[in-house]
């Protein structure tokens, strides 16, 4: 084919989000209370949550329908194109084919809004004036922020701290758009003043961001919580992206043979794999499915698989997932995005399962990969989408080596148009690769819950 970009017409934009869940092999394990150990109920999520969500994220539907006020935001920028990454392809003198699902075009820049523009609507269909969240690299807060004004709530960011001054842009993107932005951890909650007199240089975390979010949501009536990834509901609504990248690869006669995404919490990756996973499990594709993710966070290949908290200082419900510790704090790299003690559970179960492959890289191979994207194909990427930059050229060279002409796709989560001052840094020799930090995942494993053991 000598197209270079795939469109889908308004027309074809998804009716429906994919729900994995009654299709996995087998069920997922479910969040527990931490006092009773003890499967989570429905009600005891209301204090934080609308009675929608909860449902989605305990459903067994396996499709579940998008709403036409949702879709009729998504058709702001929805649906996104898919590329062929020739000029990449020429410069890897690959017989790969490499195709990306562009993300990047949402008015926040990023894969963000499918779900937060979703959890909006449902928040505010159920009379909620506030949502509270936190953020990483900025990319989930402004598109809350973008979704909250939208829908006429008002919105506040905890964003880690580290990010906050790396990244001062995507706090001006979040006033723009009308919400509040705080340094986390701050002296506004109990979490983040325990925290705070603890280490008073900490660099935060998304742990320590989220528990001063649930903390805020839950003091506050008229306000709920808003998480970014982790959650199945989350995944659920980012699934358009591989439902839609799946019509557009059968548009032109492709079938991937390798499947790419970054994995900080997992929604971006879940959204743009699951539609294909759900063909592999039921025997309609064989492809490669790889996750990839900074060795300096490595939840997925250093982790250990055992239930946890979401959050650091214990306020979630416990999950099974991959984790590094739910007190650890990862260094400042500035894939901010991938900063994350754990994973979301069901991408967990299936690299438990071993339908996924996981990878880690350090962030200087990765700004090497997306100089090299963005000197061939023209855009910039975020931090955290080098990373599935990174692992797709590599396969492409792979190709290169054996002569086989697989078709490649990655999943581009986002634009680093907002990161430049990280590219200063790597164009000028300053980026850092962190090591491994093994002692401090050690102290902060010893922290785990005592009960249940996990699996």
């Amino acid at each position: 084919m000598e197209d270079t970009k795939i469109f889908l017409s308004e027309k074809e934009l998804p009716e429906a989000w994919f729900n994995i869940i009654p299709r996995l092999p087998n069920p997922p394990a479910p969040p527990l209370n931490p006092k009773t150990g003890k499967p989570v109920k429905p009600e005891e999520l209301r204090p934080i949550f609308p009675q929608a969500l909860i449902e989605q994220e305990m459903s067994q539907d396996p499709w579940i329908e998008i709403p036409e006020e949702v879709k009729a935001v998504y058709k702001l920028w929805r649906p996104t194109p898919l590329h062929r990454a020739r000029n990449l392809e020429k410069a890897l003198k690959t017989p790969a084919r490499i195709y990306f699902k562009n993300e990047s075009v949402s008015p926040p820049g990023s894969h963000k809004p499918n779900t937060a523009v979703a959890q909006a609507y449902y928040n505010k269909k159920e009379g909620i004036k506030r949502l509270a969240t936190e953020t990483g690299a900025g990319q989930w807060g402004s598109a809350l922020s973008f979704a909250c004004k939208l829908f006429g709530l008002e919105c506040t960011v905890y964003m880690v701290k580290i990010s906050y001054y790396q990244k001062p842009m995507r706090k001006s993107l979040m006033h723009i758009w009308g919400a509040e932005v705080y340094p986390s951890p701050t002296d506004r909650t109990e979490a983040g003043r325990k925290i705070l007199k603890e280490n008073p240089n900490t660099n935060g975390s998304l742990g320590i961001a989220i528990s001063e979010a649930v903390e805020d949501a839950v003091t506050h009536e008229d306000t709920n919580y808003a998480l970014g990834s982790v959650l199945n509901h989350v995944l659920l609504h980012q699934t358009i992206i591989g439902l839609e990248t799946k019509k557009q690869l059968d548009l032109i006669g492709e079938k991937p043979d390798v499947l790419i995404g970054c994995v900080g919490g997992g929604s971006n990756f879940a959204g743009f794999a699951f539609p294909f996973i759900g063909d592999i499990l039921e025997g309609k594709l064989s492809a490669e499915v790889i996750a990839v993710e900074p060795t300096s966070c490595p939840t997925l290949t250093k982790g250990v698989y055992q239930y946890d908290y979401g959050d650091t200082v214990g306020l979630t419900p416990l999950l099974l997932m991959y984790t590094l510790g739910h007190t650890f704090e990862p260094p400042g790299i500035h894939a901010g995005g991938l900063r994350y003690h754990g994973d979301a559970p069901l991408l967990c179960q299936l690299v438990k399962d071993g339908i996924i492959k996981a990878k880690a890289y350090p962030q200087t191979s990765c700004f090497e990969a997306a100089v090299l994207f963005a000197r061939t194909e023209g855009i910039i990427p975020a931090p955290e989408t080098s990373h599935a930059i990174k692992a797709a050229i590599d396969e492409a060279i792979k190709c290169k080596e054996t002569g086989e002409e697989k078709v490649i796709v990655f999943n581009f989560s986002g634009h680093g148009h907002f990161d430049l001052v990280a590219y200063d840094a790597y164009l000028e020799g300053k980026l850092e690769d962190y090591d491994y930090p093994e002692e401090k995942i050690k102290e902060a494993l010893a922290h785990l819950p005592k009960f249940p053991t996990g699996i």
